[in-house]
C-alpha cells in the first residue's frame, strides 16, 4: 500500500509539472496558407482540434478581420456552443460545422469582399482558449510582365506584378529554349544565355489559371546560320536554270536559221 501511495503522489506531481500533458487543448488549421480562392468558388477551411481525455470542447468561434489596416475590426462569423455544439452564423454564405475533433468553415460564392484573416477559437469546459488563423486571398490574374537584361552575366530576368501562382516559360524566335540558346532557372524566372553574342527576340510567357501575359526583349538581329551554305546551293541552281534557258534559246534560234536556209535552197532549186 505504501508503494502504491508513493506512486500515486509521483504521478500527481508529474501531471502538475507537465501542464500540457493530458489537459491541454490545441487547434490547427490544416489548409495550406494562404488560401487563394477563385471568384464564385467555395473555399473550405478545415481545423483539427486536439485534446486529452480530460478535456471537452465547450465553444468554437469563427471570426474574420481584414488582412491590412491600422486597427482592423474583427467580426464574428459563427458561434458553436452547447452539448451538441450547435452553430449560429452571421453571414448567409458562410457555413460552419463542429464536432469534438474538427471544425470546418465553407465560404459559398466567394468574392473579393471575403478576403482576409479567418480566426478559429476553441474554448474548453474550463474556459481555456486556443486559437489558429488562416489568410484567404483572391486568385489574381498575371499582370505587367517585364524582361530585364544583365549583359555582363548574359542573363535575362522575367518579372510579374502580382499574379497568383505564376508559371514562367521562355521562347527564342518563337521557339522553346534549347541547349544551344541557354538554360532556365528552376523557378523559370531567369534565362542564362549561352548563345554568343546575345541576339534575336527573347519572349517570357507567364501564365496561371486565369490566363497569360508576355514580354519580349529584342537584341540585335542574329546572323542566319548556314547562309553561306544556302547561297552555295542556290547559286548553282540558278546558273543551271539560266544556262538551260540560254541553251534552249540558242537551239531554237539555230533551228530557225537552219529552216530559213533550207527554204532558200528549195527556192533556188525550183
Amino acid at each position: 500500500m505504501d508503494l502504491q501511495y508513493f506512486l500515486s503522489w509521483k504521478v500527481a506531481l508529474l501531471l502538475l509539472m507537465v501542464p500540457c500533458g493530458l489537459q491541454c487543448m490545441s487547434v490547427h488549421i490544416l489548409t495550406e496558407e494562404p488560401v487563394h480562392a477563385m471568384p464564385d468558388s467555395s473555399p473550405l477551411l478545415k481545423a483539427l482540434i486536439e485534446h486529452g481525455p480530460l478535456e471537452e470542447v465547450s465553444v468554437v468561434t469563427w471570426e474574420w478581420e481584414p488582412e491590412t489596416g491600422i486597427s482592423p475590426k474583427r467580426g464574428t462569423l459563427a458561434t458553436c456552443s452547447g452539448t451538441s455544439l450547435k452553430c449560429v452564423g452571421t453571414r448567409p454564405n458562410v457555413h460552419v460545422h463542429v464536432d469534438q475533433r474538427e471544425t470546418t468553415l465553407q465560404i459559398n460564392g466567394y468574392s473579393g469582399a471575403d478576403s482576409g484573416v479567418y480566426i478559429v477559437t476553441v474554448t474548453d469546459h474550463k474556459r481555456a482558449k486556443t486559437t489558429a488563423q488562416c489568410i484567404v486571398r483572391r486568385y489574381e490574374a498575371v499582370h505587367h510582365v517585364s524582361v530585364s537584361v544583365n549583359t555582363s552575366h548574359s542573363t535575362l530576368v522575367c518579372g510579374e506584378a502580382w499574379g497568383t501562382d505564376p508559371h514562367f516559360s521562355w521562347l527564342h524566335e518563337r521557339v522553346a529554349i534549347t541547349e544551344t540558346v541557354g538554360s532556365v532557372s528552376k523557378d523559370g524566372t531567369t534565362l542564362f544565355v549561352t548563345k554568343t553574342p546575345i541576339c534575336g527576340h527573347f519572349t517570357c510567357m507567364v501564365s496561371n489559371k486565369l490566363g497569360h501575359s508576355s514580354a519580349t526583349y529584342t537584341a540585335a538581329p542574329c546572323e542566319t546560320e548556314g547562309r553561306g551554305t544556302t547561297v552555295a546551293v542556290v547559286c548553282p541552281i540558278l546558273l543551271l536554270l539560266f544556262g538551260g534557258v540560254l541553251a534552249f534559246l540558242l537551239l531554237r534560234r539555230h533551228r530557225h536559221n537552219r529552216g530559213e536556209r533550207l527554204h532558200e535552197l528549195l527556192d533556188d532549186t525550183i
